[in-house]
Parts: structure tokens; C-alpha cells; sequence
């Protein structure tokens, strides 16, 4: 199809969808040199958004309302049975019916373990067929989770549109886009691009298959630091890729340029040590370069910006286990080695503008200011901050990150006698803006961190944002 007659598809589309619904059958009769409706169909497709349409199980095209989208949103229970039927396929149509036991059972939990080791001692993991299918089984449900619980933030405020872009930077094998798919509703229209340049992409590639029509993907199978992104995107997603990139910082910078001024980079990183302090460190890098952080870590206090560790994570309830998981973890010796059911996870959403999370300014003359916690060592204070982690004890006293995005060290706030009056502390969710008052603050050599101490003395609230 030439410049000429993609315009005029265009045209026609632009004029019916305020008639009738879009059908390329009725179109494809009104261009000259009457291209073939499924010529027709791929020119809308890759202009809906732009169009303002969405394509229906019919084939034809609807209008989008403009304005920001809702969603209903509860959680993630478990993997959904379709895509499971889905993985299964792949399985068994790389290694036969019985792909979890004998030597495919066994060489793709060797992977598993070689991928974990290369993880955690900071290696780079090379994605072949059987790795990209290893990992598709271990962390596919997961990443549909916590992509999930990242966007309902955003779109509970407002900030993700009814028409949506999304450009999902190293998309390994689809568990996001899978996530956003189901997060969004029907009424939308969404164009979804994926940057993978390994053997994940052709996972990414099958799993994309059981999207509905309105949810279009484009695999791009380049490396992040190649691609060059075209044209602006709602957003512009890092799911567990920027620790594996040479130089994140640069990278995500880079990517900025394709933010909308209303959009979200999105980082997210697993929760452990490492690669969440360094997604927070690149969230501290961008913030440098002159872009606002809207969360999790909100700068409460004007002028100042956070110094400490940055080591922040959510934790969500488990998912059930997925049968693939089940009957590779059963074929081996039963242990749990190879289900994974936990969500855990590290976030950062950086924007253009200052949009925040939460968005609450302290009082001066009755907050303290945890940049100034060593002033008030041994004394009782009142203060406002978020609450940053689950509860991070093993057994003794609650304990739990805060933050008002001024501290220079860590924060923690220990609970040491329960009341009605503080139990507010321990019913708050990650990111829940507090109310200290009457807590002692206290220095711990050991940890070189603060520690807020929640008594019989303190009262904790929530407050409303």
C-alpha cells in the first residue's frame, strides 16, 4: 500500500467512526486501486491509538473515549488457565508430553539453577531456546502479577489513558505484557511495544497470540541500547531488565526522550538487595538529570532528596502455584524448588512533570525532618512519612522502612508494644503516608540506620492523601 492510499484509509476511518462502526471490507471499496480488507485491517490496527479505535471480536472498529482509563483491580489470585494451557503447549511441543521428567526434566531444572547462580553472583544470563522456556516456567506468573500491582497505582490516579502506548523495554518472554493485557479493560485501545532481542522474544511471540483484538503488539528483537524508539509513549516500561544492562543510567535516560510529557517510566526490579538499590540509584540518577520522581520514595519535604540505601520493596500475597511449576517441581524431589509463588517486588515510576503519589507537604514547625534525625536522637518526635516495606522482622519486633524522602541514612520503624492507638503501623500498605507522634528516635550502630520506636507512648495514623 503506497502513502496515497494509506491516507485515504485513514480519511475514511476518521469520517465512519463517528457514522458507523470502521469495517476494512467497506473501506478497502473506497481507496483507489481497492487494496485487499486485510491490507485495510493492518493499517488500522497500527493506527488505532492514533485513530482513537479498537478492534472487535467482529472485525470491525469502534471509537475510544478519550480521558484516563479505570480498572478494577484486587489482586492476582493465580496464573490465569489460559496462559498456562499456553506455556504447557510450548513444553510439549519442545520436548514431548513428558517434558517434566527424564532428560528435559532434568536439563531444564539444571537451567533454572545455572540461571539463579549467574543472577545472584552478577553474571550475564544468556537467553537460549531452553532458557527462555526455563524461564517462561519459573517467573512468567510472577512478572504478570507485579506488572499488575505497578500500573493499578497509576491508574487509580488518573495517569494511564484510555488509549495507551506502551513501550516494554527488554519484554523477555511476555509475563508484563500479559499483566497489562489483563489489567486493562476491553474499552481500551492499546498498542504495545516490545523490545527483546533474544531466543524470549519467540515465547514473547506465542504468549502475544492469545491477546484479544484492541491489544496490538509489535516485536521489535533489538537490545535496549540499540533501539531507537519512534514517536512517544504513555508508558515506557523496565521490567527486571535495568540490572542487566552495561550501563542503566545512560539507558534509562536515553528512553526518557520517549516518555510523554504526561507518561511514566516504569522500573521495576526483583527485591533483592542489589538490583533494587540499583533501581533506585538510577531513579536518583534521573531525578539529577531534571526529571520528577512520583514514587514510591515521594520527596515530602520541598528541596530535599533521599540519601539513604534506597533498599525498598513491596511484598504481595502469593499466588497458587501453576501446574507447570507444580509438576516440574514434583518430577524432581518435591522440595519447592522450582515453584515461585512469591511477589516481591522493587518499583519506580519517574514522569516530566511533579506528580506524586502522595501528595502531602509536612509541617515545618510540627514535623521532624528525618534529614535532621541526628538532631533528635534520644528524643521523642513527631513526624509524617511513608511506609516502605512489609514487615521486614524474623520473629520479634515488627519492623518496617519509612521514609518522607528526605534521610540521609535509613529509616526504620520498630514496633514494640502494640496499642489501639499505633496499630495503624501495622495495617498500612507500602507506600500508606503516616502519622508519628510521641516517637522515640534512636541511632543503631549496627545497622548505621535510625530507628523510629513505636511504644505504648506513640500514636500512629493514618492519614489521607
Amino acid at each position: 500500500m503506497n502513502a496515497d492510499q494509506r491516507g485515504a484509509v485513514l480519511d475514511n476511518a476518521r469520517y465512519l467512526r463517528e457514522v458507523r462502526p470502521v469495517d476494512p471490507d467497506e473501506i478497502h471499496e473506497y481507496v483507489e486501486g481497492r487494496p485487499h480488507p486485510a491490507v485495510v485491517r493492518q493499517v488500522l490496527r497500527e493506527e488505532s491509538v492514533a485513530l482513537g479505535l479498537r478492534e472487535t471480536a467482529e472485525g470491525t472498529f469502534v471509537p475510544v473515549e478519550e480521558g484516563p482509563l479505570s480498572v478494577e483491580f484486587d489482586g492476582v489470585e493465580r496464573f490465569p488457565h489460559e496462559y498456562t494451557l499456553r506455556v504447557e503447549d510450548l513444553l510439549v511441543s519442545e520436548y514431548g508430553a513428558g517434558w517434566p521428567t527424564g532428560e528435559s526434566g532434568d536439563a531444564l531444572r539444571a537451567v533454572l539453577r545455572d540461571v539463579k547462580a549467574d543472577y545472584f553472583a552478577g553474571d550475564t544470563v544468556e537467553y537460549d531456546r531452553e532458557t527462555a522456556l526455563a524461564y517462561a516456567c519459573y517467573h512468567l506468573p510472577d512478572n504478570y502479577a507485579v506488572v499488575q500491582y505497578t500500573l493499578a497505582r497509576l491508574a487509580r490516579r488518573g495517569l494511564l489513558p484510555k488509549r495507551l502506548r506502551v513501550l516494554d523495554v527488554g519484554a523477555g518472554v511476555g509475563g508484563p505484557m500479559l499483566g497489562v493485557h489483563d489489567l486493562v479493560p476491553d474499552d481500551c485501545a492499546v498498542e504495545y511495544h516490545a523490545v527483546e532481542p533474544s531466543a524470549a522474544a519467540d515465547v514473547f511471540e506465542a504468549m502475544a497470540g492469545e491477546t484479544r483484538a484492541g491489544f496490538r503488539t509489535e516485536l521489535h528483537r533489538e537490545t535496549a541500547e540499540a533501539f531507537d524508539p519512534d514517536g512517544q509513549f504513555d508508558v515506557v516500561l523496565f521490567a527486571n531488565v535495568l540490572s542487566e544492562l552495561a550501563d542503566p543510567d545512560a539507558t534509562a535516560e536515553r528512553y526518557m526522550d520517549a516518555v510523554a510529557p504526561d507518561g511514566s517510566f516504569v522500573g521495576i526490579a526483583p527485591a533483592d538487595r542489589e538490583a533494587a538499590i540499583g533501581l533506585r540509584e538510577t531513579e536518583r540518577h534521573l531525578e539529577g538529570a531534571g526529571y520528577g520522581v512520583w514514587g514510591p520514595q515521594v520527596r515530602l519535604w520541598p528541596g530535599f532528596r533521599p540519601e539513604d540505601r534506597g533498599w525498598s520493596f513491596d511484598v504481595r500475597p502469593d499466588m497458587e502455584v501453576p501446574p507447570f511449576q507444580r509438576e516440574l517441581d514434583d518430577a524432581a524431589d518435591g522440595s519447592g524448588e522450582f515453584r515461585n509463588v512469591d511477589v516481591q517486588y522493587a518499583f519506580s515510576v519517574v514522569r516530566h512533570d511533579d506528580a506524586r503519589m502522595v501528595t502531602l507537604e509536612p509541617d515545618a514547625s510540627r514535623f521532624a525532618k528525618f534529614a535532621r534525625s541526628e538532631d533528635h536522637v534520644s528524643k521523642r518526635v513527631d513526624c509524617l512519612c511513608l511506609k516502605l516495606s512489609a514487615n521486614l522482622a524474623d520473629g520479634g519486633n515488627p519492623l518496617f522502612k519509612v521514609s518522607d524522602g528526605s534521610e540521609r541514612a535509613d529509616h526504620y520503624a520498630v514496633m514494640t508494644r502494640e496499642s489501639l492507638l499505633n496499630d495503624d503501623l501495622l495495617a498500612a500498605g507500602y507506600g500508606d503516608p503516616l502519622v508519628f507522634e510521641n516517637v522515640l528516635l534512636l541511632w543503631n550502630d549496627d545497622e548505621e540506620s535510625y530507628n523510629l520506636v513505636v511504644d505504648g507512648e506513640t500514636v500512629v495514623d493514618r492519614v489521607v492523601a
